[in-house]
C-alpha cells in the first residue's frame, strides 16, 4: 500500500480496507430543533465547518441519514475525536458514551442496524472547559494570552468498520535497532490463526506464524536492517493476518533514551533542535484542511533547520504523526493537560483514562521521541496560592513509564517537576545574557536555579548530573503590527494580554530579529550539558504573534534569511 494510499484512512497505522469514512451529509444543531448542514471533521467554531460560530456551545446535536450495507460481519462506529463528551445512538438506539476530547473510540452497532435508512445521532456537551483536559481552547468568551478559539464536538473523522467476530483489537511494535528484531504485541477478540508478515519496501524480511487467544507477544527478527533516524523515516510495513481479519501497519527501527547528558537515538548522540507547534489552523481551528496542511508544517520546521518539534498541549491528527513517521522528525508527544486541577487527585482517574487512550493510539510512532503527559504544573490560572499535589505528577510520571518503559517522559515540561523525570526540562523566555547566566552555572557548577523550576515548599531539587533540555525558550514577538509588545503577565506567569504580543520585546525588522535569534542560541549551543532546546513557535497563532512563520503559514523571513536561519541551527 502505497503513502498516498495509506493517508486515505484515519490510521495509517491501524488499516483496515474495509473501512468506509462516513464525514459527509452531517447536519448540526445547538439546540436539537433548528437543524443545518455541517462539514464535519470540522468543527463549529471553524470556517471550514460551514457554521463559524466562535461562542461558547455548552451542547449540540449531530445526525446523519445512510443506508448500512447488510453483512454478516460486525459493524464498527469509529469517532476519530469529538470534544468532550457524547452519547452516541444509531436508529433511536442507544450504543454508548465517550468522555474526554482529544482520542479515538467505537461501539459495535450490528444490533442496530436495520435494512435501507438509518439514523446517527449524536449529544455532545463541551460546559467542561475549567475541570477536564482541554488544552489552549479559551475558558474566558475571546481568545487571549496563549488560549485560542474553542474546538467543540467532532473534529476528527467518522468512519464504519465491517470486521468479523474474531478480530484484531491491538498492535503494539518493539522494535530493537541494536539486535535488529521487532516484538510484536497482540490484543484480540476470539482465538484463531495469526499470521504477522514484516515488508521493507514491498520485501519480506521477516514473519511470524502461531494461534493467538486474546493475547500473544512474538519477536520477530528481520533479515534486513534499516535505522529510522532524523531526515530518514525507512518505515517497515507490516500485514497482520488474524483468521478473518487483515490489518495493515508499519514500525520504524530505532532506539531511544538518554545516556549521562545526551539524548541518544540509535545509540548515537543527537541534539534535539525543536520547535513549538500548537496544531492550530486559521480556518479549520484544531482540524488541518488536508494532508498538505500537514505536511506543509513539517516542511516549514525543516526549512529553517529544526530536526523536530514539540506537539503542544494537544493530540495531533494520526496522519500527522504518519507524516513525521516517514520524514524522520521527531516530535513530543503531548497531552492537552490544561484545564486540569492539579491540586485535586479527584481529576487524575480521568485524565489518566484519557491520557492512556492516547498512548493506546500513539504508541507505535517512531517519530515520538518523549512522552509529555503535563505542562507547567503549578496550580490554578487564577489563583497563584491554590498549588499543585505532587502526587498527580508523580502518579502521571510511573503510569506513563509502566505503559512504555522504551520511551524518555518528561514528568511535566516547564519546570514544576516531580519527585522523578527521564529528562529535567525549563521554560525559559530569558534573553540570551541572563539565559547565558543560567547555563553557564548548569555547566560549571551543575546547578539549575531557573524561575518556576519547582513549586515552593516541596523541597524538590535538579539532581545532578541529570540530562536537561530547555523546552521552551525565545518566544520573541516578531511581527510588523505596529503597538505588539512584550506580554505582561500576572500570578504564575499567566497571559491576559487579547492583543498582539510574545514573550520577548517585539521587534519589526526580520535581520534584527535574526540578530537576537543567533545570540540567544549562542547561549544555548555553547553548554555542553543541554541535550536540545524548543524554540516558540512555528508559526502565530491567533493573538499571540511571537512565531516564524504567520498564522497563515506566509513568510516572515525572506529566502536569504531563512539560509541565515538554517546556517544558525546548523552550527551544532
Amino acid at each position: 500500500m502505497s503513502r498516498t494510499d495509506k493517508l486515505k484512512y484515519p490510521d495509517p497505522n491501524f488499516i483496515r480496507e474495509n473501512t468506509q469514512i462516513i464525514n459527509d451529509g452531517w447536519q448540526f444543531s445547538f439546540d436539537g430543533t433548528v437543524w443545518r448542514n455541517i462539514n464535519v471533521p470540522f468543527c463549529p467554531e471553524s470556517r471550514l465547518s460551514g457554521i463559524g460560530y466562535t461562542d461558547f456551545i455548552p451542547q449540540c446535536f449531530y445526525k446523519k441519514t445512510m443506508r448500512i450495507p447488510q453483512t454478516n460481519k460486525r459493524i464498527r462506529l469509529h469517532f476519530g475525536a469529538v470534544d468532550y463528551r457524547c452519547e452516541v445512538y444509531v436508529n433511536g438506539k442507544y450504543v454508548g458514551a465517550h468522555v474526554g476530547g482529544y482520542t479515538p473510540f467505537a461501539f459495535d452497532i450490528m444490533d442496530c442496524v436495520a435494512e435501507g435508512e438509518n439514523e446517527i445521532f449524536l449529544a455532545v456537551h463541551d460546559d467542561e472547559l475549567r475541570d477536564c483536559p482541554s488544552g489552549k481552547q479559551s475558558y474566558k468568551k475571546n481568545s487571549f494570552g496563549c488560549f485560542y478559539t474553542r474546538t467543540t464536538g467532532i473534529w476528527q473523522d467518522v468512519w464504519l468498520e465491517f470486521v468479523p467476530k474474531a478480530r484484531i483489537r491491538q498492535l503494539r511494535f518493539y522494535p530493537s535497532c541494536a539486535k535488529s528484531k521487532v516484538a510484536v504485541d497482540i490484543l484480540t477478540d476470539g482465538c484463531a490463526a495469526c499470521r504477522i508478515e514484516v515488508f521493507y519496501k514491498n520485501r519480506s524480511v521477516g514473519s511470524y506464524f502461531g494461534e493467538i487467544e486474546y493475547h500473544g507477544r512474538c519477536e520477530i527478527e528481520l533479515s534486513e536492517t534499516h535505522r529510522w533516524e532524523i531526515g530518514h523515516g525507512r518505515l517497515y510495513d507490516v500485514t497482520v493476518v488474524f483468521g478473518e481479519d487483515t490489518v495493515y501497519s508499519y514500525f520504524g527501527l530505532r532506539d531511544v533514551g538518554y545516556q549521562g547528558y545526551d539524548f541518544m537515538l540509535n545509540d548515537k548522540p543527537v541534539f534535539q533542535k525543536l520547535v513549538l507547534d500548537q496544531g492550530y489552523y486559521p480556518d479549520g481551528i484544531y482540524t488541518a484542511s488536508d494532508v498538505e496542511a500537514m505536511q506543509k508544517d513539517i516542511r516549514l520546521a525543516l526549512d529553517l533547520g529544526f530536526n523536530g518539534a514539540r506537539l503542544h498541549q494537544k493530540v495531533f491528527d494520526p496522519r500527522f504523526l504518519y507524516l513525521c513517521d516517514i520524514s524522520g522528525y521527531m516530535v513530543w508527544g503531548e497531552f492537552a493537560s490544561w484545564g486540569v486541577d492539579y491540586s485535586d487527585l479527584h481529576f487524575l482517574g480521568q485524565f489518566l483514562r484519557e491520557w492512556e487512550e492516547t498512548l493506546a493510539r500513539d504508541f507505535n510512532h517512531p517519530s515520538i521521541v518523549t512522552w509529555c503527559p503535563l505542562n507547567e504544573v503549578w496550580g490554578t490560572w487564577e489563583d497563584a496560592k491554590q498549588k499543585r499535589d505532587v502526587r498527580f505528577v508523580d502518579l502521571v510520571y510511573t503510569f506513563t513509564k509502566i505503559y512504555d518503559p522504551t520511551r524518555p517522559c518528561v514528568d511535566a515540561s516547564g519546570g514544576h517537576h516531580g519527585h522523578e523525570t527521564d529528562v529535567f526540562d525549563f521554560h525559559s523566555y530569558a534573553e540570551d545574557a541572563q539565559l547565558k547566566a543560567y547555563l553557564e552555572d548548569l555547566d560549571k557548577k551543575d546547578i539549575l536555579e531557573i524561575p518556576l523550576l519547582y513549586c515552593d515548599g516541596e523541597e524538590l531539587h535538579y539532581v545532578e548530573g541529570s540530562p536537561v533540555i530547555i523546552s521552551e525558550s525565545g518566544g520573541i514577538c516578531f511581527t510588523q503590527k505596529e503597538g505588539a509588545q512584550q506580554v505582561k503577565t500576572v500570578n504564575e506567569g499567566a497571559v491576559e494580554s487579547e492583543e498582539s504580543w510574545g514573550y520577548g520585546k517585539g521587534e519589526s525588522d526580520a535581520d534584527v530579529f535574526l540578530d537576537r535569534y543567533e545570540r540567544l542560541t549562542d547561549a544555548i549551543f555553547e553548554c555542553r550539558k543541554l541535550s536540545g532546546f524548543c524554540y516558540t513557535q512555528l508559526y502565530d497563532v491567533e493573538q499571540e504573534e511571537n512565531g516564524l512563520y504567520r498564522y497563515d503559514r506566509s513568510d516572515k523571513l525572506s529566502e536569504t534569511q531563512k539560509v541565515r536561519m538554517r546556517k544558525i541551527n546548523s552550527r551544532r
